[in-house]
């Protein structure tokens, strides 16, 4: 590949493209990676991780609450925000330099410029001008939070913004019914703020499970959250230092906050993508194939970009079957399906595999099996709080479709109960299996009768 500067050009450095841009060194090519912003993207600098750091903070207070009922005597205790968003910070910089250190232990040339595509085989950097040719391109840019267009709209902020604010919001307005607006919602309240959640929808988090959507909103209320549904901000005010938003059905809250968590667009606008001739799909993501290459042949797009799952696991397969593929002649596709996924909402989330209503949808014919119960905990602390577990079982092969939970830990329990779906698991295997007492998870294997 005399003709090239590079083997490999990566453009983004978020997890998919970090993964990719290793990987590919190992397998001994040459690579470049361009990012504009920080090293790590969306996932570590300012997504997954440091909101599962502002997570772990709210769900203290819960325990405050519950200790009581344990013996335990609290006094005194008090949250400061400025202590916790400094803490976070020094984590994600810890992180940021761990990913570099990754990327210059393999050769990577890391470029720290925004990067554009002028050709199927030239990328340019902007700040210098100076052009690169690569044999393959890579385009891993992620994708962005969507703001809407009404009067007042820029005195909001995103999830972005979320995670630098210098004051703790005592109010917040947060639009959205999806995991980010829930999970932000949750963990505000959880931090002491008097938190209104404001839905376009009938139900939040759609996509989910509809038994699961139900329990969750049920729980938020119960910790103190209001959930507005069937409306959307039509207007935001600045009421003196506080914000007025105004709803579509003419009422007003006054808040310290507004915040929009109403879905995410793919960063392709400005990569200049379509002078190199590359399809963009009806939602504005590169339209790929199962090897993630596009349309084409010399540049390919992994992660959020693609809008396929916008999940960072997902985006670092794509990353490391790519570069096993192009680059080490090992080739291999991401299997999408049954990918486990969670909600780290209060209580949290964690499923996989198919909902109940899609499993209709698909034609199968299906049992239900299903319990709720309130876990041994409340019984103590007084928690008003239950446990959801759902199971999707198919009649004629007795396999496990779904499994979906919510409750404490539902997140760690999916990942293992993963396993079981992906592996083909049957519901007999569920049964055969003994139960660990006391736990929240036995109850995945003790659910003998379908509802």
């Amino acid at each position: 590949m005399a003709d090239f500067d590079v083997d490999l050009f990566v453009i983004g450095a978020g997890s998919g493209g970090v993964r990719a841009a290793r990987v590919a060194a190992e397998h001994g090519a040459r690579v470049m990676i361009a990012e504009e912003d920080r090293v790590g993207g969306t996932c570590v600098i300012r997504g997954c991780v440091p909101k599962k750091l502002f997570v772990y903070a709210s769900r203290f207070s819960h325990e405050f609450e519950d200790a009581a009922g344990f013996g335990w005597k609290l006094k005194g205790a008090r949250f400061d925000w400025p202590t916790l968003v400094a803490n976070k910070d020094k984590e994600i910089a810890r992180l940021e330099a761990a990913y570099r250190a990754t990327l210059k232990k393999h050769r990577v040339e890391i470029v720290d410029r925004r990067a554009v595509i002028e050709n199927p085989h030239t990328v340019r950097l902007i700040k210098s001008g100076a052009r690169v040719r690569a044999a393959t391109i890579l385009v891993a840019t992620g994708a962005r939070p969507v703001r809407p267009e009404f009067p007042g709209a820029a005195e909001a902020i995103t999830s972005e913004e979320a995670f630098h604010l210098r004051k703790f919001p005592r109010r917040i307005v947060i639009q959205g019914g999806g995991y980010v607006a829930v999970e932000f919602a949750c963990l505000f309240a959880g931090l002491g703020a008097h938190v209104i959640l404001v839905h376009r929808g009938d139900e939040i988090l759609r996509g989910f499970d509809d038994d699961v959507r139900r329990h969750l909103r049920v729980e938020m209320r119960e910790r103190g959250l209001h959930v507005v549904l069937g409306h959307t901000i039509a207007a935001i005010e600045k009421k003196g230092r506080a914000l007025r938003a105004r709803l579509s059905d003419g009422s007003s809250h006054d808040s310290d906050q507004v915040m929009f968590a109403i879905g995410r667009r793919p960063n392709t606008a400005n990569l200049r993508l379509e002078t190199a001739g590359v399809a963009i799909d009806a939602h504005g993501a590169i339209a790929v194939d199962e090897t993630s290459r596009s349309s084409v042949p010399s540049i390919y797009a992994i992660g959020d970009v693609t809008n396929r799952l916008a999940l960072t696991p997902v985006a670092i397969r794509e990353g490391h079957a790519f570069a096993d593929s192009v680059f080490g002649d090992r080739p291999w596709n991401v299997d999408h399906a049954n990918v486990p996924t969670a909600v780290f909402s209060e209580p949290e989330i964690g499923v996989v595999g198919l909902t109940e209503a899609a499993a209709r949808a698909k034609g199968r014919d299906i049992d239900i099996y299903r319990t709720v119960f309130r876990p041994l905990k409340a019984t103590l602390s007084g928690r008003a709080t239950s446990i959801l577990m759902k199971l999707v079982v198919e009649k004629a092969s007795n396999r496990v479709l779904g499994v979906h939970i919510v409750g404490k830990a539902a997140a760690e329990m999916i990942q293992l109960a993963a396993v079981a779906v992906k592996m083909g698991a049957r519901k007999s295997d569920f049964d055969a299996t003994v139960a660990l007492h006391p736990t929240l998870s036995e109850e995945l294997v003790t659910m003998r009768n379908p509802v």
